[in-house]
């Protein structure tokens, strides 16, 4: 089975940019989608997302946050974000469960320049932290999204440059840790764990991306029982459209 996650960063604009070459050539079977920036009727579809059951959580406020998943297979059920109110207004959250696994696509807050919304971001890691526990205790969880962390130093190109930046603060690096620490698992670094120079998100700034000055902040994470399951975990960096590139997760 493989999955591909992406920030597209506006489901309207990547549309433009080979998008549904995109998805011709992965053929994932479920295919999770963050920062979509529009509500379903806005965007029409390509013809390669034909049999694709589509799935959406837009953000109240209009062209801002929202996710989405595309699956050949139809989930047993679909619930939108985290059942609290404050966490559930920008469209950040869609769990679809499957018969042996439940999927967590997720758009992390970010806590923003000089870290003035981290308390709101260390509350909301806490909420999605508890969301993903509940849900492991009834089957294994895949969970994925633009987490907008980079955990460890490797994580990202100039980390003594970035140490107080948001994504980077020793607070959010913390609180990703600790997700880790009640029994989900990092599946890129559990393959690959020395690995430098692998990123998914660059800078429009100062050509970061063809200078490869990039932070990895996509992840796809799963229960310690299905990691026997994960054959493979990839970025792909070649992918254009957005800031971010995909990433992706095939289990055997």
């Amino acid at each position: 089975m493989k999955l591909i996650s992406w920030n597209v960063n506006g489901m309207r604009a990547v549309l433009g940019k080979g998008f549904g070459e995109f998805v011709a050539n992965e053929q994932p079977d479920i295919l999770c989608l963050q920062e979509t920036k529009a509500r379903p009727e806005q965007v029409p579809l390509p013809s390669e997302l034909d049999g694709y059951h589509a799935f959406w959580n837009s953000a109240e406020k209009p062209g801002y946050s929202g996710v989405a998943v595309f699956s050949r297979e139809k989930p047993l059920e679909v619930s939108l974000g985290l059942g609290i109110d404050e966490h559930d207004r920008e469209g950040r959250v869609l769990t679809l469960e499957y018969t042996d696994f439940i999927l967590v696509n997720v758009y992390t807050p970010n806590a923003q320049d000089e870290l003035r919304r981290l308390s709101y971001r260390i509350s909301w890691d806490e909420a999605f932290r508890l969301h993903l526990e509940k849900h492991a205790t009834r089957k294994p969880v895949i969970f994925c999204g633009d987490l907008n962390v980079a955990h460890q130093e490797i994580d990202l190109a100039r980390p003594k440059d970035n140490r107080k930046s948001p994504g980077f603060s020793d607070e959010e690096r913390e609180s990703f840790g600790k997700l880790l620490e009640v029994g989900f698992v990092d599946t890129f670094r559990h393959l690959y764990p020395d690995l430098t120079d692998a990123y998914s998100w660059w800078s429009y700034r100062a050509g970061a991306r063809q200078r490869n000055i990039g932070w990895r902040i996509d992840y796809f994470g799963v229960s310690s029982g299905l990691v026997d399951r994960v054959a493979g975990a990839k970025i792909l960096p070649e992918v254009l459209g957005s800031d971010h590139c995909p990433v992706g997760l095939t289990l055997a």
